[in-house]
């Protein structure tokens, strides 16, 4: 199976996502709720003409049976790259596992493990690409 490169309009998103998280750091810092950066950082990205969802709920399927108890993203951007927000102090492995899982569950290519819960926000960032 052979790599295929990210599309350029793909890497002006990420350009943007990262620069949004960065943003909303800067003017807010460590320290809040989850569901505050979530709120900040989708204004963000509104303000750089990208569209986005949150909380969206995911149906699974399953064995031929479609089940709609399935996940939940915490933030689409596009339609088609996924960021799942944190703000905690010790961050899980398990979450980019968790991350990789949802790429693959949508056939999405790209998503962001971002956690604003750290005194600088590059080090909370990750970026992985299926």
């Amino acid at each position: 199976m052979g790599f295929s490169p990210l599309s350029k309009r793909e890497e002006e998103i990420a350009k943007l996502i990262v620069n949004s998280a960065y943003t909303v750091h800067k003017n807010l810092g460590p320290g809040l709720l989850e569901r505050v950066y979530e709120v900040c950082f989708c204004h963000e990205l509104n303000k750089r003409g990208l569209k986005c969802k949150r909380q969206i709920d995911v149906p699974i399927e399953y064995d031929g049976i479609k089940f709609d108890e399935g996940f939940r993203l915490d933030v689409l951007v596009e339609d088609s790259i996924i960021c799942e927000l944190k703000a905690v102090e010790n961050p899980n492995p398990v979450w980019i596992s968790q991350l990789l899982s949802h790429l693959k569950l949508t056939k999405n290519r790209l998503g962001f493990l971002i956690n604003f819960n750290v005194p600088i926000i590059k080090n909370g960032i990750k970026r992985l690409i299926i």
